[in-house]
């Protein structure tokens, strides 16, 4: 009961005039900066921090997070319309949405987007309200090993579920993790890939690969094929903008589940929502395959539907983990951390105790943005399908331009845009050669994790590889990676065996 005087009181607080405004400004630059390619809520809250130091910082922390969660309902647009995500959290998102689009459902494939980042958001708000505690115990059972098991069960498992081909499903990891380790080693200070050139000392941004990789790619991709396949940009932006009940009780479990499986990974500091995103995908195209019609690869509407709530869900948990432990579990909430600093703030227990005046108001505005970004993305999800209709030439020469600006603006170098340039055409080679990019992304994402993870676990029991296998989370996080091996080796057995009858 005292959770919810508490909250009742921070719904007082949010709902000031002041403070309701920075909720609705937040979504709506958060929506706004998600569309745009390259511009995702980390860069957003960036550019914001040093305007929000006239703000007192309730406000300037509802602003915050309004940014935060409206960046993923933008990336999202832009990921089914155009197959272009603002940031990695929104690709398992196109891998479906983008065939509703194609396929003339755009509005219908919005409108699950945004129901369904509603559904994962607003649960997500009420665990950080009364679970938080406990979803952080667990969280602080994770060692280098248990991080090391997870990263390695992601790698296997994207690798092996979204391509026909393991073989180029791994040469995808291979690729994603060879880009991971250009720079200078963390540990020996060694120069790794970098042919001598000083703009590598520090790697290759995310920001680049993923703009790279999905838009430019994609841009390549169209411009080579356009003249002699005209219908390959040909989308019917028509449509309803709602589900029929048919369409929404198929969403439903979807949501249900993408939902469930994001919570957990909010105090889990594995990079953001990528992760429980493929891992959502991945768990509704292996239900797919039991149906006696599979959905998957015609635009199935669980394959939207469960992505975009486990991502929601996520950062709605890491929104709580951030606040109960100063642990920031994505590139967004590591410069929230940065602005609390700078207020002199410090998250974690003791914030709840000493400034409830800001943490309450802050996670009573979480179901507030929800409500407000439901009500600006889904009555104008058939407005969005419209961009559908401006001419294909014009739409991705603005997507490239776009690009461009939103890497030169994270880097402020000609060198960014040059590897923007050559990471597009590889890129490009992928589609060309139907090689899947989730695990691109995901050796990128997580390589880092991975070898740190290992390396730490190594140094603490002297080179003892079983400190691998030490604990239950990791015999659990390896004997669910062994069952889904077996069951990808034996469905494509099967299948080639029905192929040669």
């Amino acid at each position: 009961m005292e959770v919810l005087e508490l909250l009742g009181q921070g719904f007082v607080g949010a709902f000031s005039p002041m403070n309701l405004l920075w909720v609705v400004v937040g979504c709506l630059l958060g929506t706004a900066v998600g569309v745009l390619p390259g511009l995702g809520s980390s860069m957003a809250v960036a550019l914001l921090l040093p305007m929000t130091f006239a703000l007192d910082p309730t406000g300037a922390f509802i602003m915050f997070a309004g940014v935060y969660f409206g960046g993923l309902f933008g990336d999202s647009t832009m990921a089914i319309l155009m197959n272009t995500p603002g940031q990695a959290s929104a690709i398992a998102s196109t891998f479906e949405g983008h065939r509703m689009a194609k396929d003339g459902r755009a509005a219908q494939a919005l409108a699950t987007a945004a129901i369904g980042a509603f559904v994962g958001g607003m649960i997500a708000a009420v665990v950080v309200v009364f679970l938080a505690p406990q979803l952080a115990s667990w969280s602080a059972s994770f060692g280098s090993a248990e991080y090391f098991a997870l990263a390695l069960f992601a790698f296997v498992a994207t690798s092996s579920v979204v391509s026909d081909s393991v073989v180029k499903g791994l040469a995808s990891l291979v690729l994603g993790l060879g880009i991971a380790t250009v720079g200078i080693d963390p540990t020996s200070g060694a120069e790794r890939a970098t042919f001598g050139a000083p703009q590598l000392f520090d790697g290759i941004s995310l920001v680049t690969v993923t703009v790279a990789v999905l838009a430019l790619g994609e841009v390549f991709h169209i411009a080579a094929r356009i003249r002699r396949d005209p219908d390959v940009v040909s989308m019917r932006p028509s449509g309803r903008a709602w589900l029929s009940r048919k369409e929404f009780k198929e969403a439903a479990p979807a949501w249900a589940r993408g939902t469930a499986i994001g919570l957990p990974f909010g105090v889990i500091p594995v990079g953001g929502s990528e992760v429980p995103t493929f891992m959502a995908y991945d768990l509704e195209r292996r239900l797919d395959r039991r149906r006696r019609e599979p959905a998957f690869g015609k635009g199935a509407i669980r394959g939207l539907a469960a992505p975009e709530a486990a991502g929601n869900a996520t950062t709605g948990t890491a929104m709580g983990a951030l606040l109960a432990l100063g642990l920031p579990v994505s590139a967004t909430a590591a410069i929230m951390l940065a602005a609390f600093r700078q207020y002199g703030l410090q998250p974690g227990p003791l914030l709840f105790e000493r400034t409830p005046e800001l943490v309450w108001p802050l996670l009573a505005s979480f179901f507030i943005a929800m409500v407000i970004l439901l009500i600006i993305n889904l009555p104008f999800a058939q407005l969005w399908a419209k961009l559908l209709l401006i001419p294909a030439p014009y739409l991705y020469g603005g997507i490239t331009v776009f690009c461009a600006l939103g890497v030169y603006a994270t880097s402020s170098s000609t060198f960014e845009l040059m590897l923007l340039l050559g990471i597009g055409f590889v890129g490009f080679i992928m589609r060309r050669h139907d090689m899947p990019l989730a695990p691109l992304m995901i050796g990128m994402v997580l390589g880092p994790l991975a070898e740190t993870s290992l390396r730490d676990a190594l140094l603490s029991s002297n080179g003892d590889y079983s400190v691998l296998v030490s604990s239950w989370i990791t015999w659990i996080l390896y004997g669910i990676l062994a069952v889904v091996l077996l069951v990808t080796v034996w469905t494509k057995v099967v299948r080639r065996t029905r192929a040669d009858v």
